[in-house]
């Protein structure tokens, strides 16, 4: 089950509250043992559901934006790397 869980903090899109709600989703079933709680342990279940989305969704609007290690600038590369490249056109 946690194979399905993907990471939510992106660069290219802010996170939908569908997908922060479909993690927490799968974070309460892995825990719980449970697929479809029983209608006893519904309530609980739900309950740990939205604790957990609303975690998630503070997590992610606290977290500091760093540059993306696959956004980084071309500057960054080592020069000797890029003269035989360019010398070779």
């Amino acid at each position: 089950m946690c194979r399905s869980i993907k990471q939510l903090r992106k660069a290219d899109a802010p996170t939908t509250d569908a997908e922060i709600r479909a993690a927490a989703l799968q974070f309460v079933r892995k825990i719980s043992g449970y697929r479809t709680p029983s209608r006893s342990n519904q309530v609980v279940f739900e309950q740990a559901v939205a604790a957990i989305t609303a975690s998630t969704q503070q997590l992610l609007t606290q977290l500091q934006a760093n540059e993306s290690p696959k956004l980084k600038k071309v500057s960054s590369v080592n020069p000797s790397i890029i003269e035989p490249i360019a010398s070779s056109q």
